[in-house]
């Protein structure tokens, strides 16, 4: 062990592997956001960032042993350090423009443009986590003594490094992206490991010899001062963008109209005009379900509804017009979306209690019996698998009165139906009756299910009843006129999901791999 190596003493060390582990860990999560807000966060663009990271990384361990055992100097391991966070420091100033760029040919369904700029934004993770991954092996090295104690000094280092992940894990995303940003997540992580190991490095040489790393510390908190240039997306119309634990959210303006886009942006999950009520959506179709049940059945016979995926609340405006104030829980686990739904799309109805939970806890928690549930949180590849199983629609079961029925919103393409056929295998396990309509000129299909034994027949025989009574709400009967000329055969088979298996990102990431690589996106795009 060199006499420079003294100066910096075992617990400096494991300090600076603690935050160079926290600053890898926290970049990571940074980085799924980032590449989130315009890919998503689907499993297959998780699995990208971590596989490659993890790649990264390893070629850190044998680059960063290699070079202590050549270079066993305290200086350079701090040096190493203030590259890595600088390096992390500016990758969201270089991927900024990429992902504007990324943005616009989403909108287009540009795929080349897509599958560049991702691949672009992540080399720049390249550099940053391959010296981040020499922390601990560096580390290793300048603390040994005695060869005796290798193994505890490692065992030590490596958990030392691993506790720090454990906090960067969490600091992201549940306080630094929702209170900051995603921009200045990156570079808060990558400046504050710059500090430390600044300070460290000017006890070993001193200022003189220090100035670049001063310059290096002096640029980056600049950049966390100053914020990010402009918004991170530039979409016409656009009033709002914030980004929550959970999501990117944005809200567009055109013609009047209010909608609310999450993520990469591929489909619209609340819209709003002051003086429109039916959208000829999926959020009417909802108000359909009860008219399954035998006729003639009165509006006045549904009592309360509950909502599964509330995003702006699109569905409990529209049940509030047709069936009057009757009380409406509506489950939304995103708090912000909340906020801006209360914000841009009037979802202040005196009616509609709103709960920021999971929809499954929320529902299953509740004292309630429901005439109407409607789910809404389905969106291929973002299904939750534990909103498709057997187990939760039993919940959903016990949660209706004696003529409840639940609606789901399904996704499909032009030429895949098998969430379909998965959904209606595994509600036909609790509910006796269960209908699918296709909404036209969309890639929507709504099933139906009632809680007792009803037939097709009764929606347009309900229909009729309803028609000759001049106080029917026109919305009602537009939407149950869509859905009567667009059922569609019930499939006979299906896999049915549990708790223990439901295999649902099997069925999404091929769906949406099948539609990018098929004729159906030149037909979307037309």
């Amino acid at each position: 062990m060199t006499s420079t190596s003294r100066i910096l003493s075992p617990k400096s060390l494991y300090f600076v592997v603690f935050i160079s582990g926290m600053t890898s860990l926290g970049l990571e999560m940074a980085a799924s956001r980032l590449l989130g807000n315009v890919f998503g966060s689907s499993n297959l663009v998780w699995a990208s960032i971590i596989g490659l990271i993890l790649i990264y990384l390893t070629v850190g361990y044998f680059v960063g042993g290699r070079l202590a055992d050549r270079h066993p100097e305290p200086a350079l391991f701090c040096k190493i350090l203030i590259f890595a966070g600088f390096s992390g420091v500016i990758i969201p100033v270089i991927a900024q423009p990429i992902l504007r760029f990324a943005a616009d040919a989403f909108d287009l369904l540009n795929l080349g443009v897509l599958a560049g700029s991702f691949v672009s934004v992540m080399v720049l993770m390249l550099l940053p986590m391959i010296l981040l991954g020499t922390a601990s092996p560096f580390a290793i090295r300048l603390s040994m003594d005695d060869t005796a104690s290798a193994g505890q000094v490692s065992g030590k280092i490596y958990a030392i490094s691993t506790l720090g992940s454990f906090i960067g894990t969490f600091l992201p995303s549940l306080i630094l992206i929702p209170l900051i940003g995603t921009y200045r997540t990156f570079v808060l992580f990558g400046t504050i490991l710059i500090a430390i190991a600044l300070f460290f490095l000017l006890k070993l040489q001193g200022w003189r010899r220090s100035w670049l790393f001063l310059a290096i510390f002096v640029v980056s908190s600049v950049l966390l001062i100053v914020g990010p240039l402009g918004r991170i997306k530039q979409s016409a119309g656009q009033v709002f963008e914030g980004e929550s634990a959970y999501n990117y959210i944005q809200v567009l303006q055109q013609d009047g109209y209010y909608m609310l886009r999450l993520n990469e942006g591929q489909g619209v999950h609340s819209v709003y005009k002051a003086d429109q009520d039916n959208f000829f959506g999926p959020w009417e179709q909802f108000l359909v379900g009860p008219f399954f049940n035998d006729p003639p059945f009165a509006v006045q016979e549904v009592k309360s509804i509950g909502i599964v995926g509330l995003a702006a609340g699109t569905t409990a405006r529209a049940a509030t017009h047709v069936f009057g104030d009757i009380p409406i829980d509506g489950w939304e686990i995103d708090p912000q979306i909340i906020n801006v739904g209360q914000k841009y799309f009037a979802m202040n109805e005196p009616n509609l209690h709103v709960y920021a939970q999971d929809g499954r806890w929320g529902l299953e928690k509740s004292s309630r019996k429901y005439s109407l549930i409607a789910i809404d949180a389905y969106r291929p590849p973002y299904i939750p698998p534990h909103l498709t199983t057997v187990e939760f629609f039993r919940i959903v079961y016990d949660h209706l009165d004696e003529n409840g029925s639940v609606v789901i919103n399904v996704g499909r393409s032009l030429n895949d139906r098998r969430l379909i056929d998965d959904m209606t295998a595994t509600i036909k396990q609790v509910f006796p009756s269960v209908y699918v309509m296709d909404l036209p000129d969309t890639f929507n299909s709504m099933i139906f299910a009632t809680r007792k034994p009803t037939r097709k027949s009764n929606l347009l025989q309900n229909f009729i009843q309803l028609s000759q009574q001049p106080e029917t709400s026109s919305l009602l009967l537009e939407t149950m006129q869509i859905s009567i000329a667009n059922l569609q055969e019930v499939p006979d088979t299906g896999t049915v999901y549990t708790d223990d298996l439901a295999p649902i990102e099997w069925v999404t990431n091929t769906m949406v791999l099948n539609f990018i690589l098929s004729d159906d996106v030149s037909t979307l795009q037309e």
